[in-house]
């Protein structure tokens, strides 16, 4: 059996794919979620809309990380000379990223749109909940180190 069959590509590709997709699924939900607590927050209180749309930017950088891992991932896949071990570490990497980014952008959303209609209601909220925030942008950071290591993965067997 050969060490480089052509259906290793495929698990490279879908890792890319959940990479960039995931990612984007947890920014596309923070930003959502926590877009609509600024928005009922601005109906009060519009002074603080500005610094408030800190939860919708910290869900945005998520899709970025998806978007460097997948740019990685595809540099990498080849038509030739990329066996079983190298897809399924690209996948692993893929998944890692994506379904990490995926959580924090849960996190963020939820978070976000609770912590902007308090900080409105009780501006000494406001530090709680950027510590918060960091905290869940600090899974997708994870996710992301991971992702970057696997993808860095070499095969000492040549095909």
């Amino acid at each position: 059996m050969s060490s480089c069959p052509p259906a290793a590509s495929f698990f490279g590709f879908i890792g890319a794919a959940s990479a960039l997709v995931f990612s984007n699924l947890g920014a596309a939900y923070g930003t959502a979620k926590s877009g609509v607590g600024v928005a009922s927050m601005g109906v009060m209180r519009p002074e603080l809309v500005m610094r408030s749309i800190i939860p919708v930017v910290m869900a945005g950088v998520l899709g970025i990380y998806g978007l460097i891992v997948a740019v990685i991932l595809v540099g990498q896949i080849s038509e030739t000379n990329y066996p079983y071990f190298l897809g399924f570490a690209h996948l692993a990497s893929g998944l890692a990223n994506g379904l990490s980014g995926l959580a924090a952008g849960i996190c963020i959303g939820i978070v976000g749109d609770a912590g902007v209609r308090a900080t409105a209601q009780q501006p000494k909220l406001f530090v709680g909940m950027i510590l918060i925030l960091i905290f869940a942008e600090a899974l997708a950071l994870y996710g992301l180190i991971v992702a970057l290591i696997l993808s860095g993965k070499t095969s000492s067997a040549g095909c």
